[in-house]
């Protein structure tokens, strides 16, 4: 598949290291490492961490095309802090290069030729007024490509009238079930309380854990509501609750030892898109898109190496 992934291109300092990163990066290199024709649209400075970006980008298999050099932006970097289970919690610093991204008329079309089968964005970059409209732009000028919106909300980096444009432009939608109750909240979608929580699954997997019953609602609530094609709630060591061309399922996950769960929903996204569109069905969807982001997050950064091998062995 041809693929656009418009979004932030940054560094994330985690415990002093730094790993590149940005869900809207990250989920671009493991798409391309499925083996799609991926455009990465984004901007970086002209720094030191900008120079670098490129050259590693270029490593991951990814044209740097239309990634813009902007001169008077520093390159995005996030201090991410780590919980005990590896969860990850994010100070994000900006303005950023990333919020700048411009395409020029002439490569416009060279990136619409042939045109993109998906065009994929998230919440943080949108929130520019740039990135907004160059979105925008693509998508008017793509009309039949699909869209992937994964919300990954960011504290003070979000306003309902945004999330609700962008879940209904989109034909996908992917979230965590932390972000279920905000979205519901913030597009009037909330469910009776009383019968929401699982205190079972609370007590394993924390305060945000949802009942199956409640998050498979959220997902049909959306798609009659949105037009969706497919909804999926992440539920970390859970697994997920999806919804696909009318097929609700929950797939449980893969315990291993996590070393960061930075970039896992990413690759998580990436081979959710991946099962769609090789038409499989919507267990082997979401029990490959668990696989992938279960070994993401045993490893260190949010794009470690990994191989198809090594998801399928999962057990």
């Amino acid at each position: 598949m041809k693929i656009l992934s418009i979004g932030e291109i940054l560094w994330d300092v985690i415990q002093g290291t730094e790993y590149l990163g940005g869900a809207s990066f990250n989920f671009a290199a493991h798409a391309r490492r499925l083996g799609h024709d991926v455009r990465f649209i984004s901007a970086v400075g002209a720094d030191a961490r900008g120079r670098l970006a490129l050259a590693r980008a270029g490593e991951l298999g990814l044209s740097t095309r239309f990634v813009r050099v902007a001169p008077d932006r520093p390159t995005g970097m996030v201090t991410v802090a780590l919980d005990a289970g590896g969860q990850p919690r994010f100070t994000i610093h900006r303005p950023a290069a990333y919020d700048f991204p411009h395409i020029r008329e002439e490569n416009l079309r060279e990136l619409l030729d042939p045109p993109p089968d998906w065009i994929y964005f998230g919440t943080l970059q949108q929130t520019s007024a740039e990135a907004r409209a160059l979105t925008a732009r693509l998508m008017d000028a793509a009309p039949a490509a699909k869209r992937f919106y994964d919300v990954n909300l960011r504290a003070g980096c979000y306003t309902a009238s945004l999330v609700g444009e962008l879940i209904r432009r989109a034909a996908v939608v992917k979230l965590n079930e932390g972000e279920v109750c905000v979205v519901e909240q913030m597009m009037g979608m909330e469910q009776e309380r009383p019968a929401l929580r699982d205190e079972g699954a609370a007590a394993e997997y924390g305060d945000r854990s949802l009942t199956v019953a409640a998050l498979t609602r959220f997902c049909e609530g959306g798609a009659e509501r949105f037009g969706w094609e497919a909804a999926c709630v992440t539920r970390a060591a859970a697994g997920c609750v999806a919804w696909v061309g009318g097929q609700s399922i929950e797939a449980p996950g893969y315990l291993v030892e996590v070393a960061d769960a930075v970039g896992a929903g990413d690759a998580f996204a990436a081979a959710f898109l991946h099962g769609l569109g090789a038409g499989w069905p919507p267990r082997r969807i979401a029990d490959f898109a668990n696989r992938v982001g279960a070994l993401v997050a045993s490893r260190a950064g949010a794009i470690p190496e990994w191989t198809l091998e090594e998801a399928e062995a999962l057990a």
